[in-house]
C-alpha cells in the first residue's frame, strides 16, 4: 500500500473515532469533528516522527494533548465563531478559553492520546511496514 492510501485510511479512522467519542459523550457529532479527528490522528504520528523516538510515552501524550487542543481551538474558531454553526460551546465550563477549549477536555485528550499513539503506530506497522515502536513510559 502506498503512503497516500495508508494515511487516507488513518485520517478517516481518526475522524470516525473522534465522532464516535462525541456521540458516546453527548449523543451527536458534526462533520467538522470528522475533519478535526482525522487531522489530529495524522498529527499524532507527526509528533512521534518529529521527536524521533526520543520522548517517553507520557511526553508524547502531553504533546499530543496540547496539539489536539490547538486543533480543537482552530476548528472551533472557524466552525463556531466564523461560520456561526454553534457545534460546541464550553463557555459554561471552568477554565475555558473563548468557549472553544477547556481544561477538562485538554486533560481528557492527554489520557486518550496514549491508546491513540499505540493505534497509530499499529496502523503504520500494518499498512506501511514501519517497525513497531518500543515505548518507554517516562
Amino acid at each position: 500500500m502506498n503512503p497516500a492510501q495508508a494515511y487516507t485510511i488513518m485520517f478517516f479512522t481518526g475522524g470516525f473515532l473522534y465522532c464516535a467519542l462525541e456521540i458516546l459523550m453527548r449523543g451527536y457529532s458534526h462533520i467538522s469533528m470528522l475533519l478535526a479527528g482525522g487531522i489530529c490522528f495524522v498529527l499524532v504520528g507527526a509528533v512521534q516522527n518529529l521527536l524521533g523516538g526520543q520522548a517517553s510515552l507520557v511526553g508524547q501524550m502531553l504533546l499530543c494533548s496540547l496539539m489536539i487542543t490547538v486543533v480543537e481551538f482552530v476548528v472551533g474558531m472557524i466552525v463556531n465563531r466564523y461560520l456561526h454553526l454553534a457545534v460546541w460551546d464550553y463557555s459554561g465550563q471552568q477554565y475555558n478559553f473563548r468557549g472553544q477549549i477547556c481544561l477538562l477536555y485538554c486533560n481528557l485528550w492527554f489520557w486518550l492520546s496514549g491508546p491513540v499513539i499505540v493505534l497509530h503506530d499499529l496502523m503504520e506497522h500494518f499498512l506501511l511496514n514501519v517497525p513497531m515502536q518500543h515505548y518507554k513510559i517516562f
